[in-house]
């Protein structure tokens, strides 16, 4: 019998969330992967969980990826044995630093990088309020805060939905807050201009994090200039958090079905 070409991938978390985000029960990436044999390994971002907080001018989403990189590379070399090599998932502002890893790669067997709830443009609203957060380092937001950014309408997610989230619930760094909606606009487009791997991307209609449209999808795509194959859609009645809607095992689905094929291709 063939053995199957498989990946590793390595899931990359967002804002105020440990990697639980991608172990809620219910919700599991990590159990989804694990039905097709797919191995997912999930890393808490420095400052998150138990791993060591960065300074403050190293907390920003080209710092974070920068040591991510090397953090990575040791992960490869300790779980790489039998994989074709990696693909990335990221959500939100982990997304935004594995597009950011991605576009800088010269060491990592990157495969393809599939990405979520992130985009080019943020509404004024929440440029407004990042920018004036207190100045402490991390950032405390009320279950109540998140649950009415990261969620769509009602109808859009189950009734143990928004509290089964909660226990990935924890604080955010606040540079790297600021630098979602201040410095990643500015940068946006030369990143995704210098990604060379493929490019899964899903973007929620009901995001309120995000200007979301038509028209910003089709500039995430055509700024994917050298990605030798995207594969970008806008999802309809669903929220930032995409994951813990109903559309959420589709949506992993999709993800493990793109790092198959990136495995198969390479």
């Amino acid at each position: 019998m063939t053995q199957m070409v498989s990946p590793l991938i390595i899931a990359i978390h967002g804002g105020s969330f440990t990697s639980e985000y991608f172990d809620i029960p219910g919700y599991s990436l990590f159990e989804r992967a694990s039905a097709l044999g797919i191995s997912v390994l999930g890393i808490d971002r420095p400052g998150y969980g138990m791993s060591i907080k960065l300074d403050d001018s190293k907390s920003g989403i080209q710092g974070q990826a920068n040591y991510l990189r090397l953090a990575l590379e040791q992960a490869w070399i300790t779980y790489g044995e039998g994989h074709q090599g990696i693909v990335l998932i990221g959500h939100s502002i982990g997304a935004a630093i594995a597009l950011t890893i991605a576009a800088d790669n010269t060491q990592l067997p990157l495969l393809g990088i599939a990405v979520s709830g992130v985009g080019l443009r943020t509404p004024k609203q929440y440029i407004d309020a990042w920018n004036n957060l207190p100045g402490t380092s991390v950032v405390e937001m009320s279950a109540a805060l998140k649950d009415s950014v990261m969620f769509g309408p009602a109808e859009s997610f189950t009734d143990d939905m928004p509290s089964a989230s909660h226990r990935a619930n924890t604080t955010a760094l606040r540079e790297e807050l600021l630098d979602i909606v201040s410095g990643w606009p500015q940068r946006v487009e030369e990143i995704l201009a210098n990604i060379r791997i493929p490019v899964h991307y899903r973007q929620a209609a009901n995001d309120r994090l995000w200007v979301v449209n038509q028209q910003q999808l089709d500039e995430f795509r055509a700024a994917l200039i050298v990605a030798p194959r995207v594969d970008a859609m806008l999802i309809a009645d669903t929220g930032h958090c995409m994951d813990f809607h109903r559309i959420g095992a589709a949506l992993h689905i999709q993800q493990l079905g793109f790092a198959l094929q990136c495995a198969v291709e390479h």
